[in-house]
C-alpha cells in the first residue's frame, strides 16, 4: 500500500506541534517551589554582598526628601547628606557635611574593639531583621505562576502569593503576615527579585501590643543589578495603618530610593 503525503504529514505534524507547545509550556511554566527555592539562594547571595557597596539614597522624611551618600566606614555605613528636596546643598553646608564625615571616620579608627563590635553587631542586627523578613515570605504564603511580562527590560514570572493554611509567625515582625497577599516578579534568567508587593487584606492583632494592623497596610519593594553580578534594593515604601489600644488610629509612610552602587573600598 502506498500512502500520500497528505496521508501522514498532517498526524506528524499534529504530534511535533504538540510536543512543542508541550515544551515550551514547560519553559514558561516550571515547577514554582523550584523557582522559591533559587530565588531564596539569589536572595541569599545578595545579602552577603550588600555591606561591600556604597550607594546614593533618598528618603522620605517630614521635611521632605534628603538624599544621602552612604559610605562604608569601618563597617558600617554612614549616610553624608548631599541634597534637600532634589537641590544640592550650599558650598559651605557641602564642607560642613563632609567635615562631619571624616570626624565619623576619626571616631570609628578611635573607638574600642567592645565599642566597634557593638556599632557592627547592631548594623547587622537589622540587617538581619530586613533578611528575616522576606525569607518569611516565602514560608507564609503558597505560591501561583498566574503570568508572564516585562518589567523594566526584564521578563519575569508573576506569582500571586496567599496566605499558607497553618502558617505560625516565629517572630513579632512576621505576625502580619498571615493577613497579607501579593504578588511577586522573579527573573527568569537569574530569579532575583525584581518587585514584590504585599497588601493587609484584614485586621491583623499584634501580640504584646493593644495594636491592630489595618487593611491598606502595604509594602513594595524593587531590586535591580548592580556591579559585581548581584542585586540590591532600587526603591522599598510601605504604607502602614494601625489601631493602638484598638482605637486610636495611627498611619506612618516610608518611601527610599537606592541608586549609584559602586563597590567600597
Amino acid at each position: 500500500m502506498t500512502l500520500k503525503r497528505s496521508q501522514f504529514s498532517w498526524p506528524l505534524a499534529t504530534c511535533f506541534a504538540f510536543l512543542l507547545t508541550s515544551h515550551l509550556a514547560a519553559q514558561t511554566h516550571p515547577d514554582v517551589n523550584q523557582i522559591i527555592a533559587r530565588s531564596v539562594a539569589a536572595n541569599q547571595a545578595d545579602f552577603k554582598a550588600a555591606d561591600h557597596f556604597n550607594w546614593k539614597e533618598r528618603d522620605l522624611t517630614s521635611d521632605g526628601y534628603k538624599t544621602y551618600q552612604a559610605t562604608m566606614i569601618d563597617g558600617t555605613p554612614y549616610n553624608r547628606l548631599i541634597a534637600e528636596n532634589g537641590k544640592p546643598l550650599s558650598a559651605q553646608r557641602e564642607q560642613e557635611e563632609m567635615q562631619k564625615q571624616r570626624q565619623e571616620a576619626e571616631k570609628r579608627r578611635a573607638e574600642s574593639p567592645q565599642a566597634r563590635r557593638e556599632r557592627i553587631d547592631k548594623y547587622e542586627e537589622g540587617r538581619r531583621h530586613d533578611n528575616n523578613m522576606m525569607e518569611q515570605l516565602t514560608k507564609a504564603f503558597n505560591f501561583k505562576i498566574v503570568g508572564a511580562k516585562k518589567v523594566r527590560g526584564f521578563q519575569v514570572w508573576v506569582l500571586k502569593a496567599t496566605p499558607r493554611p497553618g502558617y505560625k509567625p516565629p517572630n513579632l515582625d512576621a505576625q502580619v503576615l498571615p493577613g497579607m497577599q501579593g504578588e511577586l516578579w522573579i527573573d527568569q534568567k537569574t530569579y532575583q527579585w525584581v518587585h514584590v508587593h504585599a497588601t493587609v487584606m484584614r485586621p491583623v492583632s499584634i501580640e504584646g501590643f493593644l495594636a491592630q494592623v489595618e487593611p491598606g497596610t502595604e509594602f513594595d519593594l524593587q531590586n535591580a543589578p548592580v556591579p559585581g553580578g548581584t542585586w540590591q534594593p532600587s526603591h522599598f515604601s510601605t504604607k502602614s495603618k494601625a489601631k493602638v489600644l484598638f482605637v486610636f488610629g495611627h498611619n506612618s509612610q516610608e518611601d527610599d530610593t537606592y541608586w549609584d552602587y559602586k563597590p567600597a573600598k
